[in-house]
């Protein structure tokens, strides 16, 4: 597993010198390792060499792989939330980052509370266009209340995608915008105290740092290409 190794020493370092090029401190980011379609003993020497967060995409291969993994993990949900899937994703996951519905919010609080567990809960922000509409921000905004207020649940941030672009500059203004957005959200909500942001991945979490990504999931770089 030496490739791991590696890797994640080479992660580490660009995600110290993005921190400090934007005068941020390295330990205010958190490396979320997304682990989907990876074997368990290459998920195992992950873990065993400093990885802590890891991060999956489908509730299923979750349910299966979850009770595999001997080594201590926080385990994060990253892939599209799927309604009849939400109840099970609260029992498994200590961090769900595609909450886009007012109805996954409910779903989620009543199986976290059932469950006796506290899950945290990033919004997922759309930016397929230039800019969010008010109506849009306003939604935003209630589902992030409607999160604050649930039981079980834990209003930690909100979460985007930059469209695919190699050129990892493209991704910036996306980036801005979702930082822009908490910062708007949070000065008329101060109530809910810190927002984190999820947002970069191995093409461009560099960007994403110095645009005040607070997770950063990074899968392709840390383990390699995954099968199909």
């Amino acid at each position: 597993m030496r490739d791991i190794e590696c890797n994640l020493e080479s992660v580490h370092e660009q995600i110290v010198a993005a921190a400090l090029r934007a005068g941020r401190d390295p330990d205010e980011i958190t490396l979320l390792a997304v682990s989907k379609r990876i074997d368990i003993s290459r998920i195992e020497a992950a873990l065993a060499l400093g990885a802590h967060a890891l991060g999956e995409s489908r509730v299923q291969e979750a349910n299966d792989k979850i009770p595999e993994v001997t080594g201590d993990a926080e385990w994060h949900f990253i892939g599209p939330l799927q309604s009849n899937k939400a109840m099970l994703a609260a029992r498994l996951f200590d961090a769900i980052h595609s909450v886009r519905k007012a109805s996954s919010v409910s779903r989620l609080s009543a199986s976290a509370t059932a469950a006796g567990r506290s899950v945290q809960v990033y919004v997922q922000i759309d930016q397929s266009a230039k800019s969010l509409t008010g109506a849009q921000v306003a939604e935003v905004n209630a589902i992030c209340r409607q999160v604050q207020e649930a039981n079980g649940l834990e209003l930690q941030g909100l979460m985007t995608m930059a469209p695919y672009d190699p050129n990892p500059e493209a991704s910036r203004p996306y980036f801005a915008k979702l930082r822009r957005l908490r910062n708007e959200i949070v000065a008329s909500n101060t109530e809910f105290g810190r927002i984190g942001l999820s947002m970069g991945m191995s093409g461009d979490f560099e960007v994403a740092i110095e645009e005040g990504a607070t997770i950063v999931r990074v899968g392709t770089a840390i383990f390699g290409k995954r099968s199909p």
